[in-house]
């Protein structure tokens, strides 16, 4: 946390000097963050609490008598109850061999002035959200009777979250050099000092006021507002001018907002806003009427250069996330729409074959606590719930294609990581909508950092090259803000709000700032983001320790959030353990494949597995950690038939087992039906496939529901005459109760059979009817085609077990009247 020269400026007193490695009461000092005249700020270490802290080492002048230090350290301690989520923690303040000391909240970020100075004016409507969080803060602080003082761009740090975050409140100034020759001021730094607080009136929230309005002017233009070298003249101007918006702002300010800097920095305080509060609401008002504004967070902007805008656009428009991305939303929007159906969710999962298939090979698996006997998306929509569905699609969405990708490697290793954090976070949640939401917000917490790796693999690398710069290296969240423009954890929330993730997961994916509670939250909410924040820090070390400190710093990271997550420290490295036996499951679903000896493949080993575990009982169940990618074999014609059709009796197979099991429990009949469509529909790879019912008034076969791309619009056409003195071809099957196969629908014998309204709306080429009947009445029928002109073929086994799945329906109606 950078210090920049303060009007107030001192002289060093004969003090102990201070280097890394010393001890300043109880704290160890590690890193010189930043120096001013007044003070210099460590990052260090407190052994007690076992946590890093930032520390302000004050200078005083040497006018200081004891009496002006005890006042100090007083109003020091009061400041440190105020909390705030825009706040910097103040924890302790004390003296240690003539300095005075201030234990602040160690945040990583960067602040106002670093972001000015290296990448000039953010786009307005970030540096609006930025404000309002900073006048939040200050308006919070004036409620507990505090004043800040010394409101400027080095005294707001920007998180990792993107959040802004105010420092020192009301306490710099209170330590100054009484002997200075400079003009005597109350406290505050030269160019953001209100022209009262220049002429030496005491300090008022109205200060506050004006100095929060030259930040946020420099914020609009990139640059000092009053940028005068010598300090007399800057004070004259501050104290005999009326200070305005320059005129060379970014673009994006309008004549409302600049009405509203303007006012801010107002000579007379009482033309100001009268509270901060007021200031806030004004911007937040400027924000809902201005087309394309933030929406809360500094990332949601709309100027088109800004990472995530960017970021959206090409994922919009690359071939690789998109369609994946697309399914996520709209199964997102469906699972969290009180009118969507099982059957619009599993027509929705089953237009992605890849998605469909990873998704039914997950929910059979361990994580999921499945046996291995789910085979359709109705069956699993049904049982797990639309919030399970969603959690697996969204696990998904991270993994497609990304075994091609130059940088496969680096990509599968963080997924592995998130995943791995995901499963630790569920399985220390036993709720089970806690669970979903653990495993989730876990996985999620470096969202940012993976679409970053996968999309920006450049930015990626310039970030990696900064943490690990051996002459000055940044933390992630440094190195990210200075690269992209905001931080890893920023970017994935924006992309979260994109793809409408609940509150309950976006919240989760934040961070919790500050030290864990010494215990578990009333809020679950809260609860579980700790779950999520420890369980990543467990993946981090798996990950990147090796075995001889693994345990130990496991313990480390236990003893640090078991009290805030609620669970002793065996619950905590049983969840482990069980989190990483589970991994290896969830690899194998999801077929992913690691080079041996690589970080990821020391993921994809066990906790103390036994021996036999980590030999293959055949080459081809190889543990996923120890294989590459290999090539398959060339094989003929009659080996690929012959695959295939072993592919489509097992799926035909599982799916009449899957119904067999629904139908012996209590059922509904369209869950039923869906799921018998379904599995005709994966297992012979049809384009569309409708389920018709009789219609007793009309006496008419008509569509009901249906799969495939474009099937409603199928649906709402398909109806066929049973009674009619000519009837056409579908209702011919019917009544009879003939099984068809039309191979070749351009046949003049077959056209004049097909009524107008297939040959305008569906047109197929090649289809099949099943006929559903009882007691020889018909009251069903099963459409399903192909694209393609004989497309379609079936062996004898294949038409034995889709007559199977017919008869499955027959008995389900029987069953349900």
């Amino acid at each position: 946390m950078p210090e920049s020269p303060s009007f107030a400026q001192s002289h060093l007193p004969a003090t102990e000097a201070l280097s890394v490695g010393s001890v300043l009461g109880r704290f160890e000092l590690r890193q010189v963050l930043g120096q001013g005249a007044q003070s210099t700020v460590w990052r260090a270490f407190d052994p007690r609490m076992e946590r890093e802290v930032a520390i302000k080492v004050m200078r005083p002048g040497e006018g200081s008598d004891a009496q002006a230090v005890a006042h100090w350290l007083q109003e020091a301690r009061s400041v440190g109850r105020v909390t705030h989520p825009n706040i910097v923690q103040v924890f302790e303040a004390d003296i240690h061999a003539q300095q005075p000391y201030l234990v602040f909240e160690y945040v990583a970020g960067q602040t106002l002035e670093q972001i000015l100075r290296e990448r000039g004016a953010p786009p307005v409507p970030q540096s609006v959200v930025w404000m309002m969080g900073v006048l939040d803060a200050v308006a919070t602080a004036h409620a507990a009777g505090v004043v800040h003082r010394d409101l400027k761009p080095s005294n707001v740090l920007i998180d990792g979250a993107g959040r802004a975050r105010v420092m020192d409140f009301g306490i710099a100034a209170r330590i100054r050099d009484n002997s200075s020759t400079e003009p005597s001021v109350v406290g505050g730094t030269i160019g953001y000092l209100s022209p009262e607080a220049a002429d030496g009136a005491p300090p008022s929230p109205s200060t506050d006021i004006f100095s929060a309005g030259v930040v946020l002017a420099e914020l609009l233009t990139g640059k000092r507002l009053i940028d005068e070298a010598d300090p007399y003249r800057a004070v004259y101007r501050v104290m005999h001018e009326q200070l305005l918006l320059p005129e060379d702002t970014v673009p994006g300010v309008d004549d409302r907002l600049r009405a509203i800097v303007n006012r801010a920095l107002a000579h007379d305080a009482r033309q100001r806003f009268v509270s901060a509060r007021v200031f806030q609401s004004e911007l937040e008002q400027w924000t809902q009427s201005t087309a394309g504004s933030v929406t809360g967070s500094p990332s949601a902007t709309t100027n088109s250069s800004d990472t995530l805008d960017f970021l959206l656009r090409r994922m919009r428009h690359k071939s690789d996330f998109p369609a994946m991305s697309d399914s996520v939303v709209r199964i997102q929007s469906m699972a969290a729409s009180e009118t969507e159906s099982v059957g619009s969710v599993t027509n929705e999962i089953l237009k992605d074959v890849a998605l469909t298939n990873k998704l039914l090979r997950l929910v059979n698996s361990a994580h999921y606590g499945r046996s291995g006997t789910i085979s359709t998306v109705s069956r699993a929509v049904t049982l797990v719930g639309f919030n399970g569905i969603r959690n697996m699609a969204l696990s998904l969405v991270l993994l497609e294609h990304m075994q091609d990708k130059a940088h496969a490697a680096q990509l599968k290793e963080e997924f592995l990581r998130s995943l791995l954090a995901g499963s630790i976070g569920g399985e220390l949640c036993p709720v089970v909508r806690e669970s979903e939401e653990a495993f989730i917000g876990a996985m999620f917490q470096n969202l940012g950092r993976l679409l970053v790796l996968f999309y920006f693999p450049e930015e990626a690398s310039r970030v990696r090259g900064l943490m690990q710069d051996p002459r000055r290296p940044l933390s992630e969240i440094s190195a990210a803000i200075s690269v992209l423009g905001l931080s890893f954890e920023a970017l994935g929330l924006g992309i979260a709000r994109a793809w409408s993730l609940p509150e309950d997961i976006q919240h989760c994916m934040r961070k919790p700032a500050g030290e864990p509670p010494q215990r578990a939250p009333a809020d679950s909410n809260e609860r579980v983001r700790w779950v999520a924040l420890a369980s990543n820090e467990m993946a981090d070390v798996l990950l990147h320790s090796d075995s001889q400190e693994r345990e130990a710093r496991l313990s480390l990271v236990t003893r640090k959030y078991m009290a805030a997550m609620g669970v002793s420290a065996k619950e905590v490295l049983a969840a482990t353990n069980k989190a990483r036996q589970k991994l290896v499951d969830l690899a194998a679903a999801m077929e992913i494949r690691v080079a041996p000896g690589s970080a990821a493949a020391k993921l994809l080993k066990p906790a103390e597995p036994p021996v036999e575990m980590l030999r293959p009982s055949k080459p081809e169940e190889s543990q996923f950690g120890s294989l590459e990618l290999q090539a398959t074999p060339a094989t003929d014609s009659d080996q690929i038939a012959s695959l295939r059709a072993r592919q489509v009796a097992e799926t035909l197979a599982a799916g009449i087992q899957d119904i067999t099991n629904a139908m012996v429990e209590d059922f509904k009949l369209s869950d039923v039906l869906r799921m018998i469509l379904e599995t005709m529909y994966r297992a012979m790879e049809f384009d569309r496939i409708i389920f018709c019912m009789r219609d007793s008034k009309t006496e008419m076969m008509v569509g009901r529901f249906g799969l495939g791309e474009g099937v409603e619009r199928c649906v709402k056409v398909f109806k066929t005459h049973l009674k009619s003195d000519s009837p056409d071809l579908f209702g011919v099957v019917s009544v009879k109760g003939a099984d068809t196969m039309i191979s070749d629908a351009s046949e003049a014998r077959i056209v004049q059979r097909l009524p107008d309204w297939y040959r305008l709306h569906i047109n197929a080429p090649t289809f099949l009817l099943l006929p559903l009947q009882i007691k020889g009445a018909p009251f069903g029928l099963i459409y399903a085609d192909k694209a393609v002109r004989g497309a379609l073929e079936l062996d004898d086994k294949e038409l034995a077990l889709l007559r199977t799945l017919r008869n499955q329906a027959v008995m389900a109606f029987k069953q349900s009247s």
